[in-house]
């Protein structure tokens, strides 16, 4: 009686704390009148991959809490290193003053890319970090006396971000139609999506054909483009659309012959989405400018930057201040966010996660194997701890599938009607099968009740 009376409570404490939500909190990435017709999910704590809401019912968090988590909620280690910072110095501002964190975390980094990204400015979101390396890229260029290289470059179907800036060099209609007015203009060029290949095509080609659009381009705009942004080895926005390396090469070797900066947002594929710490390594390449954030932190706190090479700093070393990059916010290099990145890169050298990781791909890869049969599904793929496949479904499968993934305690966000996995790096073999099982259950129950 009293295990049922306190189940009662906690219905009700949780069905308040959904009311008081909608009443107040105003959610991302949402139609909040469609929100009051499907319960928020309203969580009390997390451990391990799994969250758990106010009823004591557990969900696999299946996408890294928007790709963030990397090494589970409520990390142990982790939280040692925030809470031994937050006795030393929770913030301070790094105009005029530095601290250790900020300071090893830009060293880390660099080491990183073997000193080939020597500079770190410290943000706070993704879309912030693509804000300041546009800002740097055309700045770089401005003081170098080329002030016409005002325009960028972005691949089709790219997201980089929903502030303006960012949206400018977004290539998703449902973001950016409503601010098309606000936005500045940016030339978008064809997308290496290896599901686009034509007849006789493999991913190596459709690089081949979107890189050589590219190069039409620059032929004639070279001298007005300041910078191409992309997404390395996927775009995750497009419905985890994959491309293959050699597309990478072929886009650094044509900024380097027509004097254009690769800036790679790998905010969503960086911190060893994609099966090395960052996807340009599996192109043997290096961007002139590169933002990261989400998984940076561990899914703590937020954080992101933007690692420039020496020479983009160099344009900004001069006596003038206006010669001088002046962006900034207030929790610029925040210490605690930067200990929690510095603890992450402590767990990914001390427990080698790449190589972990790959082993656990394999084990989810053959608990997934039964997709290759499914009627219903098509271009089934995987980049590092990535995957997707496209299902033959109508308009409202995406919520469906959400919602009968919920029912069977996974939590996964379709794209339209790609499903897709990004889950966090601390699944052992037995919860990798179960997330497998899951995932293949609920999209039947959700073709099923269509």
């Amino acid at each position: 009686m009293e295990s049922r009376m306190h189940h009662r409570t906690h219905l009700t404490q949780s069905a308040e704390w959904r009311a008081r939500s909608l009443r107040h909190v105003w959610h991302p990435c949402t139609q909040m009148k469609r929100q009051a017709t499907l319960p928020l999910l309203a969580l009390s704590h997390g451990t391990g991959p799994w969250l758990v809401d106010m009823d004591g019912r557990r969900y696999l968090d299946g996408i890294s809490s928007w790709w963030v988590n990397l090494f589970g909620h409520a990390n142990t280690r982790i939280n040692a290193a925030l809470n031994d910072q937050l006795s030393r110095l929770p913030h301070a501002m790094l105009a005029g003053c530095t601290h250790a964190p900020a300071v090893e975390l830009a060293e880390r980094l660099s080491i990183l890319t073997g000193g080939a990204l020597g500079h770190c400015f410290f943000a706070s979101d993704g879309a912030s970090a693509v804000e300041i390396a546009l800002k740097m890229s055309f700045h770089a260029w401005r003081n170098l006396g080329h002030d016409q290289k005002r325009e960028f470059v972005c691949i089709r179907h790219s997201y980089h971000g929903e502030t303006l800036g960012a949206l400018s060099v977004t290539d998703v209609a449902v973001f950016r139609n409503a601010y098309g007015p606000l936005l500045g203009h940016a030339h978008v060029v064809a997308s290496p999506d290896a599901r686009t290949a034509q007849a006789g095509e493999d991913a190596l080609a459709v690089a081949q054909r979107a890189a050589s659009d590219l190069q039409t381009l620059l032929e004639t705009r070279h001298a007005q483009i300041a910078a191409i942004i992309v997404e390395p080895l996927v775009q995750c926005a497009a419905g985890m659309a994959m491309h293959h390396p050699a597309y990478l090469r072929r886009v650094r070797e044509l900024c380097d012959q027509y004097s254009v900066h690769l800036i790679a947002d790998e905010i969503a594929v960086g911190c060893g989405r994609t099966g090395s710490f960052f996807a340009c390594e599996q192109a043997e390449i290096w961007p002139d400018l590169m933002t990261l954030s989400k998984g940076i932190s561990g899914g703590t706190l937020p954080l992101s930057l933007v690692l420039s090479t020496d020479a983009i700093h160099e344009t900004f070393y001069d006596d003038q201040i206006a010669r001088g990059f002046l962006h900034s916010h207030s929790y610029t290099g925040n210490p605690m966010a930067c200990r929690a990145a510095l603890a992450t890169l402590e767990i990914f050298d001390t427990d080698d996660v790449l190589a972990r990781n790959r082993d656990r791909a394999a084990v989810l890869d053959a608990a997934l194997a039964p997709l290759q049969a499914h009627a219903a599904v098509h271009h089934i793929r995987r980049t590092g701890m990535i995957w997707a496949f496209d299902v033959a479904a109508d308009a409202g499968f995406g919520q469906r599938y959400a919602s009968a993934a919920l029912a069977r305690g996974l939590l996964l966000r379709p794209i339209g009607n790609t499903v897709y996995l990004m889950p966090p790096y601390v699944l052992d073999d037995d919860t990798a099968i179960w997330l497998a099982r899951q995932t293949l259950a609920a999209l039947d129950d959700a073709l099923e009740h269509h």
